[in-house]
């Protein structure tokens, strides 16, 4: 059986592109906490039970164009030192990786 993080596109596997992932949410979470919008990381969703059972955070940043997300492994953890940690998540919006794709580009088109 293939590891699925060595499967590759050709130019990047899954595991460099999970680690570009990691390492940009981590700056523009560091950007937006300096634009004033909210990002918070928690272990814990927010009715309280551990992400994905424990092992996991996630990161949240409410943007003007709505709320983004994003779940990490705990050895991520100190990537987001700089975000607030909170004992609960806010409560999720209902968010699809569309949305979210839909959110980033619309503040991007708003320049900000």
């Amino acid at each position: 059986m293939t590891d699925s993080g060595s499967i590759s596109d050709g130019f990047h596997t899954f595991d460099e592109l999970y680690e570009f992932r990691r390492l940009y949410h981590a700056y523009a979470a560091r950007a937006w906490l300096s634009d004033g919008y909210p990002v918070i990381r928690s272990w814990r969703h927010h009715d309280g039970e551990p992400c994905f059972g424990g092992g996991w955070f996630i990161v949240v940043a409410q943007l003007p164009t709505g709320q983004v997300s994003n779940h990490y492994r705990s050895a991520s953890w100190s990537l987001f030192d700089h975000v607030p940690e909170v004992e609960t998540a806010p409560v999720w919006d209902g968010h699809t990786t569309a949305d979210v794709a839909s959110r980033l580009r619309a503040l991007l088109a708003a320049g900000r």
